[in-house]
């Protein structure tokens, strides 16, 4: 879940809507210098689904006592969080091999940040990578890393955007000759990666007034909480 501030209220964004808008930006994504998507329909559903395994943890979140609200994607314990990734390929499984192969790779690139010397961690890479070479039989390994590393692009301009993390920078992005740093101030993106010259992106949430003690009282609080549709705009720099 995504905490965005709406005054004193918060909007309580689910990991899948925030994919979601990662799909949005995949669908969009290429122009002549930044390229073409292939295969586009499995990369599409890999930035759109790369979040699936959190979505039975987003129907009952846990209360931060700290904060009175729900717990942020950022605020779970390793073992939620290893649950969570173990899961998800396999539920993209169904749909596609390749788009499967790209979420078990977008959790392997998360857990390489983490502590390699923990056991538990060290046991979700080399599950991972089991997978990985099972799914990859047949297919172009060099394409596969460089639309992985764009789910990982599109993921994070998707957080960016939803909580105003401008500016910052998405670093090793691949472009139709190689790689560049994209620039992201306020709705704006430089250089600009998409054919249109303008885009509207668009994801729900639900605006949650107050904080709680109880995590009952949040749940139920949250569920009967109005939805918000937020809509971001952005356009290029030049």
């Amino acid at each position: 879940m995504l905490l965005r501030q709406a005054g004193d209220d918060v909007i309580a964004i689910g990991q899948p809507a925030h994919a979601w808008l990662s799909g949005q930006l995949a669908r969009a994504w290429g122009n002549e210098r930044f390229g073409v998507l292939e295969p586009w329909e499995e990369v599409c559903l890999a930035a759109e689904q790369h979040d699936v395994g959190m979505a039975a943890w987003e129907r009952r979140p846990a209360l931060n006592p700290q904060t009175g609200l729900p717990r942020s994607f950022m605020e779970l314990e390793l073992d939620e969080h290893l649950e969570i990734w173990w899961s998800a390929a396999p539920l993209v499984l169904s749909q596609s091999r390749y788009a499967a192969l790209l979420v078990s790779m977008h959790g392997t690139a998360l857990y390489e940040r983490r502590d390699q010397t923990n056991e538990r961690v060290r046991g979700f890479l080399a599950g991972q990578a089991e997978l990985q070479a099972r799914l990859l039989e047949g297919l172009d390994a060099d394409l596969v890393r460089r639309n992985q590393r764009l789910v990982w692009t599109w993921d994070s301009l998707s957080l960016g955007l939803l909580l105003g993390w401008a500016p910052f920078e998405l670093t090793a992005v691949p472009t139709a000759a190689g790689e560049t740093d994209i620039a992201v101030r306020e709705g704006m993106l430089d250089p600009w990666p998409f054919d249109a010259p303008q885009l509207e992106l668009r994801c729900e949430g639900r605006r949650l007034t107050g904080r709680f003690e109880d995590e009952q009282a949040m749940q139920e609080a949250l569920d009967r909480a109005p939805w918000v549709t937020l809509e971001i705009r952005v356009g290029s720099a030049a």
